[in-house]
This record gives C-alpha cells, sequence and structure tokens, in this order.
C-alpha cells in the first residue's frame, strides 16, 4: 500500500473510530438522565476492529452481533438516528422502541440483528451464509462474538456446519479477554488458542492486535477476497480490551477483577490514538482534518440525540402487541 493509499484509507478508519466513540461516549454522559429505557453494553476501546470492518465489508454483505453491538451497527451502516432512538425506547426506533440496545437491526444495509443471549446469533449468520449460497450470490456473512461464546456449544456446531459446507462468512472474535468479570485465564487453558481450534476444525485463521486498524483491515480484507472467491469460512481473532463496566455507562475499576497496570497498558494502546501516530508521517494536516472530523461527528451525534428526545413513544397497544395491534 503506498502512502496515499494508506492515508486515505487511515483518514476513514479514525473517522469510523472517532464516530463510535463519540456516541458511546454521549451515551455514557446522558445515561444517568434516566431517559434511556435499557441497559447498554460499551465497546469504547474496542474501535478498531468495527472500524476496519466498515471499509471491508459490501452494504449487500449480512452482519449478525452481541450484546455489545453498537459499534458494529454504526460499521455496517446502521442509521444512528434509529439506534439513539431505540435505546430511548421510542417508536422511531430501529426495533420500534421495544428492543432496546441489545437489539438492534437494520435490514437496508444487510445488520440483520443482534441478540442478549451468548452465542445466539452466530447460527443465525452461518444460515444467512447458507442461504448466499444456496442464491449464488456474492455475499459474505460477518459474525461477530466476543471470547464467552466460544465456550457455547453452539460455536462449535456452527464452526464445524460453515466448514463442512464451505460457507461464505467471516466469523470475528473480539477477545477482550473477559467474560463479564471472569479472565479467560479462568475459563480456558492457557496453552489454548481460540483461532488455533478453529483451525483445527477447518477454518481459515488470522490472529493480530484488536487495537491496531490497520492490520486489522489488511487480515480481514485479505481473508473476505478469499471467502469471496470460494475458500470457504475464515475465523479471525484480535485482541481487544473494553475500558468501561461490562455492562453500563461507568468505569468498574474499584472492583479490582482486573489488575490495574492491565488496565493502564490497555489504555496506553488506544487503537484511535495508535492510528494517529501511524498517519503523522503520511498525511501532513492531519490535525486540521482531525478537527473537521470531529465537528461534523459532534453535529451528527447531537442530531441523533435530539432526535430521540422529540420522538414519540410506542402506544399502548403497539407497545405489547406489535404487528399484531
Amino acid at each position: 500500500m503506498n502512502s496515499r493509499d494508506k492515508a486515505e484509507l487511515g483518514l476513514r478508519l479514525l473517522r469510523h473510530m472517532h464516530r463510535v466513540r463519540a456516541v458511546e461516549e454521549e451515551i455514557a454522559e446522558r445515561y444517568p438522565e434516566g431517559k434511556m429505557r435499557c441497559p447498554t453494553h460499551l465497546s469504547t476501546g474496542q474501535e478498531a476492529v468495527p472500524a476496519a470492518l466498515a471499509e471491508c465489508l459490501l452494504s449487500s454483505d449480512f452482519a449478525v452481533s452481541t450484546h455489545r453491538g453498537h459499534a458494529h451497527y454504526l460499521a455496517k451502516g446502521g442509521n444512528l438516528n434509529a439506534m439513539i432512538a431505540e435505546i430511548y425506547g421510542k417508536a422511531s426506533g430501529c426495533s420500534r422502541g421495544k428492543g432496546g440496545s441489545m437489539h438492534l437491526v437494520d435490514l437496508q444495509v444487510g445488520f440483520m440483528g443482534t441478540s442478549a443471549i451468548v452465542g445466539n446469533s452466530i447460527p443465525i449468520g452461518v444460515g444467512l451464509a447458507l442461504s448466499a449460497q444456496y442464491k449464488r450470490t456474492d455475499q459474505v456473512s460477518c459474525v461477530f462474538f466476543g471470547d464467552g461464546a466460544t465456550e457455547e456449544g453452539v460455536y462449535y456446531e456452527s464452526l464445524n456446519f460453515a466448514a463442512v459446507r464451505r460457507l461464505p462468512v467471516l466469523f470475528v472474535c473480539e477477545n477482550n479477554l473477559y467474560s463479564v468479570y471472569s479472565p479467560i485465564r479462568a475459563r480456558q487453558p492457557a496453552d489454548r488458542s481460540i483461532a488455533g481450534v478453529a483451525k483445527s476444525m477447518g477454518l481459515k485463521t488470522v490472529q493480530g492486535d484488536g487495537n491496531d486498524a490497520l492490520a486489522v483491515y489488511g487480515g480481514c480484507a485479505h481473508a473476505l477476497a478469499d471467502i469471496r472467491a470460494g475458500g470457504g469460512p475464515w475465523l479471525v481473532e484480535y485482541s481487544v480490551y473494553r475500558w468501561r463496566e461490562h455492562c453500563g455507562p461507568n468505569y468498574d475499576d474499584d472492583l479490582a477483577y482486573r489488575p490495574a497496570k492491565e488496565v493502564e497498558h490497555a489504555k496506553q494502546r488506544d487503537p484511535i490514538s495508535l492510528l494517529r501516530r501511524q498517519l503523522a508521517t503520511v498525511v501532513p494536516d492531519l490535525e486540521e482534518l482531525e478537527s473537521a472530523m470531529l465537528r461534523e461527528i459532534r453535529d451528527e451525534v447531537d442530531a441523533a440525540f435530539h432526535f430521540a428526545e422529540i420522538s414519540s413513544f410506542p402506544s399502548a397497544d403497539e407497545a405489547f402487541l406489535g404487528e399484531y395491534a
């Protein structure tokens, strides 16, 4: 990749990451107001992987995600106004105000949904890949999940089926080392690799640093090109780290389930700061461009929250009966 291409790609990745962080930090800031009608799982610090996939996936591709799905929804092109309205429980939300933060969907851009049940969306993503294979389209199904989901039986069934049928599916594991408060070392053998197990089951794999957006883009772009060429399923595993609590807008370092040095090291590996350093040598006017970018994002975020505030709640009948009202 030449310097010009790196600069252009890097600026797009930087915008994706800034946008996700601005949205989630605004959610955290406003959450204590009591107007959001659901729990939220934020991914502050984990922005690089969804940003890279935003640049790799086609609008026609499918994607499914987890309870921590805001970044994935936005990366796939999900409507921001509809997402914030959904969190506020408004009828203009993407699930008509009845699903909340953990049930995001935007069929117009191929974002087929998120789920509050750990591992639940994985077989759905595999089914979407099977539909693409049957229809002989060039669509790929992108399945986002965390390390905790790899401990569910349906995960192994899904990988096995995808490998046997050589399905066009990209499994994306964001390994943030914790399932709620339990570290991965307490849940899985120290010498076992998530990507290694997938490889033994017949998938092609990539492992890497999930804070390095450019590297993640390279790995995912390579995997997707092979999938589209008929190469079968891939699993990419990227190490990431969430800064905030498992569920909610706050920091939970006072609980001491994560070593202070570990948290501090993760924040020093901030994916936005890392990309900014990488771009400094190829984008001379980076500071000016980034400032303009942040102003545009700020306006967009403010408009989305205003939209949610002025939108109406579902009627009583609709809230209980939905489409049958």
